[in-house]
This record gives C-alpha cells, structure tokens and sequence, in this order.
C-alpha cells in the first residue's frame, strides 16, 4: 500500500528521513502516526526510527538533544521543529513490568517492529510513502481491531500499560478487541498493579472521554482491570452503570464527577478520592463543586444564592454531568435565572467588609454574617446594590 497524498506533517519531516538515506542509514516513520494517516486523523507529530546508531544521528545533524540516548533516542532540532529519532532495537528483562532492563540496538526494522504493542502501532511508511505491515496492521485497521503484536501475555507483561491503552485505543478510535487480547488482560489484570498511578490515570482519562467510552468502559470492567486501580475495587455493580449513559462525558472534570456519583462518595471522601488518582487540587475543588451543586438539584430547585453561589462555570458543568447521568433538568431556565442575577459575583456587590467597618460593625463573624445578609438580599431582588439602599439596610438591622 501506498500514500501518495501527505499531510504537511510528513512533507516536513521528509528532509529528515532522506538525510539519514543520503547517510547510508534506513529510516521510517513508525507507530501512531502512520496509523492515524491511514485513518485521515489529525496527526500531532511523528516518530523516526532508523538503522543508524544515536551517535550517528548525531554526526548527520546540527543540532540535537540527548533526550533519551541510553535507549536509543535522540531528539534532532531540525528547521524549528523537533523530531524523535529511535534506533533500531530489541528489549528484554522487563523487571518492573514496564521499561525494559536491556535494550540492544538492531539493523532491521522487522526486529524493531515486533516488539510494539498492538498490530495497528506496527506500521511503517519509507520515503516514498510506502507502508510497511509486517503483522497484519492494515488488515486489522480495516477491521477495527486492537490486537497485541505476537503473544499478547508477553507483550502485557513486558508492559503491563498497555492494557489500559488496549481499552483507551478501543475508545478513542471505535475499535473491538481481538479475542486472544482481551482474554490475555482478563488472565494478567493484577499485572497493573505495578504501574504508577499517573501513568494508569493518564490512560483511564483518555479512555473516559473518548468517542466510544461507554463501550471501553464495559470491557475495563469485564476484564477486571477495574480492581486494579485506585478506589474501584468491589465497585464493579456501581460503576457498571457507566456503560449504559446516555452518552460519554467530553470533559475530564465531567468524568471524574460521574465517577464519584455513580460510586456514591460522601463529600468527605471526594478529596482524598481524587489525591488517590493524583488529580490537582484544582481539578479536586471543581469536581466536588459539581458533586455538591448536583445534590442541590437532584434535591430541589436551586435559589437565586445557590446559583450565585456556584457560579456559571461550574453550574454549566453540572447541567453537563446531569444531561449525561439522565437526571431531568430544565438547563435553560437554570442559565436564564443565573444570568437575570444582579450581581455575578462578590466583586460586584457595591460594598464590602471595609464599609461594614466604617459603618461601626466590628471585625468578627457578626460582619461575614451580615455581609451575607446583604448579598442575599441584593440577589433575590430585596435591596439595591447601592451604597446608599444598603446603608439605609443596615440603620434597620
């Protein structure tokens, strides 16, 4: 097979590739970016691989990085872009279940390519932009299928990530796994155990927010990768409402609010759920916003001071994470109300504790609880946001 047609991409990393030909050397692009051409994706970068040893890499371009040169990689600066350049190599001894303990560098692409993770992964494309499929890749990207190149126990125990990429690849493109695969993580799911967090949740956000999640999600389940990572484990009959959503969350803050829901977590355990997962703490205090500002509306229909309160930010992602869970919501008068407040935000309001100071309440909960009293006030339509409507207020409190 053979793409005559090139996104830009490619055209501008061709020098790179014909330089390291001109140097005696065979190079391709290799892995996702040849499989995301053959499916018309948008294509963020490339990877070279080549038969040329990092240090003669090195000699054939001015400027480069030693970004990973122990393993064979070397980052070449070319015309203000950057490309990764792999040698050839073989890997064994993988004692951590994750990066190899020996890495030997090889003259032959086939050898290269046998030790990627799925067929659809260990596709080729030389110069003149023909692909090489050494595993049935092409056959499989036609079928939309995720299959492990060779044995799949040994490709998972070699890295036990790529189980969790085997169900993000399945959402993100819409493939089934191949039998053999999914038996293969179903047999070795505690293997995950050994993977750190950050890289397990990098792989389960991507999977959560992918086109076809809810797919995904079931098999993440079924193989019980899902007792492998953090706070899930004897949570399968909760979480197994993910798979019949109304449809996927776009958003990662929607995620992981519907995951806290579906699990039931009290507001004291939000926290320390997502520290497990080491999200930020800025994606902590959003998501238990909207946890909170859910309850307000599966319990009643909010106030004019809840939907100030919250926010528009956060109200939006909440409507968002209802729609999905099916909760009924009349989203439109939600945001209707929230923009009809007089006031958005504190900063708005035409006073503050300073005022409240001058005019003889001393500093103390007495002046939060009264700044309260006014703000409410404003905001359900009682008193003008003036200063002179809320110091005659005060003369009557």
């Amino acid at each position: 097979m053979k793409i005559t047609k090139l996104p830009n991409v490619f055209l501008a990393a061709m020098p790179v590739l014909k330089t390291l030909e001109a140097g005696g050397f065979e190079a391709y692009f290799v892995g996702g970016s040849v499989r995301d051409v053959l499916l018309g994706r948008h294509i963020h970068d490339v990877d070279i691989a080549t038969s040329a040893y990092p240090e003669e890499v090195k000699e054939l371009f001015e400027k480069s990085i030693d970004t990973g040169i122990k393993h064979g990689t070397v980052t070449v600066l070319y015309q203000g872009e950057s490309y990764e350049i792999t040698t050839f190599r073989t890997e064994s001894g993988y004692q951590d279940f994750r990066r190899p303990d020996h890495v030997t560098f090889v003259q032959n692409l086939d050898e290269d390519l046998k030790r990627r993770d799925f067929t659809i992964n260990a596709l080729a494309m030389n110069t003149d932009g023909e692909i090489i499929d050494l595993f049935v890749g092409l056959a499989d990207l036609k079928h939309k299928l995720i299959k492990a190149v060779g044995d799949p126990e040994q490709r998972f125990h070699e890295d036990a990530l790529r189980m969790m990429r085997a169900v993000r690849f399945m959402s993100q493109l819409k493939f089934s796994l191949e039998e053999k695969t999914e038996q293969a993580i179903a047999d070795h799911h505690q293997l995950l155990k050994k993977i750190s967090v950050e890289r397990i949740r990098d792989e389960f956000v991507k999977m959560g927010l992918g086109a076809d999640a809810r797919a995904a999600f079931q098999i993440f389940l079924d193989t019980q990768l899902s007792e492998e990572v953090p706070d899930f484990a004897g949570k399968k009959e909760q979480l197994a409402v993910f798979p019949k959503l109304q449809f996927s969350p776009t958003m990662e803050t929607s995620l992981w609010s519907i995951i806290i829901i579906l699990l039931g977590m009290q507001d004291n355990q939000i926290g320390k759920f997502m520290r497990d997962w080491k999200n930020s703490n800025a994606m902590t205090e959003e998501v238990e916003r909207i946890v909170n500002f859910f309850d307000i509306m599966s319990s009643h229909t909010p106030t004019d001071y809840e939907l100030f309160e919250v926010g528009k930010k956060t109200l939006l992602n909440t409507i968002d994470v209802a729609h999905i869970l099916g909760q009924p919501v009349d989203s439109n008068a939600l945001v209707d109300r929230y923009l009809a407040l007089p006031i958005k935000n504190n900063s708005e309001l035409a006073i503050d504790g300073r005022f409240l100071i001058k005019k003889g309440i001393k500093p103390g909960p007495q002046l939060g609880e009264l700044l309260t009293k006014i703000k409410k006030a404003v905001i359900n339509g009682d008193l003008d946001n003036t200063e002179e409507a809320i110091a005659e207020f005060l003369e009557k409190q």
